[in-house]
Formats: C-alpha cells, sequence, structure tokens
C-alpha cells in the first residue's frame, strides 16, 4: 500500500475514534481544568526558592538571590535535621505497604457477603475520618496520664509509660496511627485487581491440593503483583512527602528533633513566620528528591516487565 494513502487511512480511523468520544472527552474536562489550576498553575511559585520575597513587591517583582536559601538550606544543620526526619519517617511509613495486601487478601477469602460488608465497613471507616480525630484518638489511648493503654499496663503491674514523648515509642504511636487509618481503604485497589483472577487457576490447584495459603501465595500474590509494583513505584515518588495533618496532629515540643518535617516546617516558617524562601527551596528539594525516586523505581521495574512507562 502507498504510503500516503496509509497514513490518510490512519487520519481517517484517528478522527472517527475522536468523534465517537467526544462524550467522553467532554466528560474529562473538568477534571483538566481542575488539574491545571490546582496542580500546574501553581507551579509558578517555584520562582519563590531563588527570591527574596516580600508582599509589597509581589512574586515577580521581589528581587533575585540565586541559590541563596538552598546554600542556607544544605549549610544549616536544621535543614539537613529536617529533611533527615522527613526521608526517616517516610521510610518507616513503607512498614505499613504490605497490610492493605494483607487486608485484601483475607478479605477475597471470606464467603460469608454479610460478614464482609461488615468487616469492609469497620476497615473503610478511619479512612473517613480526619487527622484532627485520628490524632486525638491516638493521644488519648497512649497519653501517661489517663490513656487506656497505660491503665492496662498499670494493671498488670507494668509502670506508666510516656509513650508520646519517647522518640522510639512515638515513631511506633506514628506509624501505627496510619496503618490504621489507610490500611482498609487502601485494601480496594487490591480487592479490585482480585477480582480479575481467573476463578480456574483457583480450582486448578485445589485439584492439586493446594490449601488456601498455597492458593494466595501462588494465584493470588502473581495476579495482583502489577498492582503491586505499580502502588510500589507511585509509593517511593512520595518517599520524601511524609503528609502534614498526620504528623502536625501528633508532633510535640518534646520530640521535635525527629518529629520536624518538610511539611511542617513550610507551615511554621512559611504561613506562620512570613517567611517563604527557605521553604519554598525545601518543597523544591523535595519534589525533585521524589521525581528521581520514581524515575529510578521505574527504571528498575522495567527490567522486569513491570514498569510504569
Amino acid at each position: 500500500m502507498d504510503k500516503s494513502v496509509r497514513t490518510r487511512d490512519i487520519k481517517k480511523r484517528g478522527s472517527k475514534y475522536l468523534k465517537q468520544n467526544i462524550p467522553l472527552y467532554i466528560m474529562l474536562t473538568p477534571a483538566i481544568i481542575c488539574f491545571l489550576l490546582f496542580k500546574y498553575a501553581p507551579m509558578g511559585g517555584i520562582v519563590l526558592a531563588f527570591k527574596d520575597y516580600n508582599f509589597w513587591d509581589g512574586i515577580w517583582g521581589s528581587p533575585w538571590v540565586g541559590l541563596k536559601h538552598f546554600d542556607y538550606l544544605f549549610n544549616n544543620p536544621l535543614g539537613w535535621k529536617i529533611i533527615r526526619n522527613t526521608f526517616m519517617l517516610s521510610l518507616l511509613s513503607f512498614i505499613g505497604f504490605p497490610f492493605p495486601i494483607l487486608v485484601a487478601l483475607l478479605l477475597n477469602e471470606v464467603r460469608k457477603m454479610w460478614f464482609k460488608k461488615i468487616v469492609q465497613t469497620l476497615l473503610y471507616l478511619p479512612h473517613f475520618l480526619s487527622w484532627v480525630i485520628v490524632g486525638g484518638i491516638f493521644i488519648t489511648l497512649f497519653s501517661q496520664d489517663s490513656g487506656m493503654v497505660n491503665d492496662i499496663l498499670e494493671k498488670l503491674g507494668v509502670e506508666r509509660y510516656a509513650f508520646l514523648y519517647q522518640p522510639f515509642s512515638w515513631i511506633a504511636v506514628f506509624l501505627s496511627a496510619g496503618i490504621w487509618k489507610e490500611a482498609g481503604f487502601s485494601a480496594i485497589i487490591y480487592l479490585a485487581a482480585l477480582t480479575t483472577i481467573d476463578p480456574s487457576l483457583y480450582e486448578s490447584t485445589a485439584m492439586d491440593g493446594a490449601g488456601k495459603w498455597r492458593q494466595m501465595w501462588h494465584v493470588s500474590l502473581p495476579g495482583i503483583r502489577p498492582t503491586i509494583i505499580l502502588m510500589l513505584i507511585l509509593g517511593v515518588g512520595r518517599v520524601m512527602e511524609v503528609g502534614f495533618d498526620h504528623i502536625y496532629v501528633m508532633q510535640n515540643r518534646v520530640v521535635a528533633d525527629i518529629s520536624e518535617v518538610i511539611s511542617t516546617y513550610t507551615f511554621k516558617t512559611g504561613i506562620q513566620g512570613g517567611e517563604f524562601g527557605v521553604p519554598a527551596a525545601m518543597g523544591l528539594f523535595e519534589s525533585l528528591v521524589g521525581f528521581t525516586l520514581v524515575l529510578t523505581a521505574n527504571r528498575i521495574a522495567r527490567k522486569f516487565n513491570q514498569s510504569l512507562w
């Protein structure tokens, strides 16, 4: 077939495909506009990392200072401590990564629908609670004076312990709160992936004598492996992003050496203190690290034919 004819045929099919999907593109338009306004437009604020910003001159009128804020960030012990805390807490948060997978695998084996619905509702509920409520629950539970956990320890003859004022125990409470809040809701993605597995695979393994645990290991987990790798790559991109609400609600001055992270420092210095240069530089550094980690994780996954692009 002549090349020009082939090209014309491709264009014709593309035009036909576009016309057939016009309603879908119209439905997608509000999401695209929202994404452009609230995700891409604010990227112009990146210039604050290279300017000595003041309200009088505005973003574009403020004087340029080059890499002054980055120099302060990387030559200041406080800056390195905040970066270390952010990286450490984010990395430790990966402890909770297997929990949604485990929840999904267990729920997938439940055959009583009424029981499954009740358990799913109870597991999903914490996701819809704000971090103010969840943080208040855990602070109340682990309070040294009147916390339920310390009340139980006291009845068992164990001395009351300051869970929220010791670095190791505070990190444990912090991670536990995150797992409890998000594990159930995050399992939805894996439950959806499990529904795509051919039921005949379970039947054939059962005929070979495999029990439920063997079926999970040899059928369920391999079946959702692409989804697990996808979520892992996306999670790696958030290694430098602990989140603000979670940590701000649960931190206190006693454990500030391990709980002060980029998001809380940006809020306190930028919003409360009116200093925008250094927090902007810190936020830009956080984004660049996350972008680099996503590219690296995707390149590694590509070697196993599981990459995003």
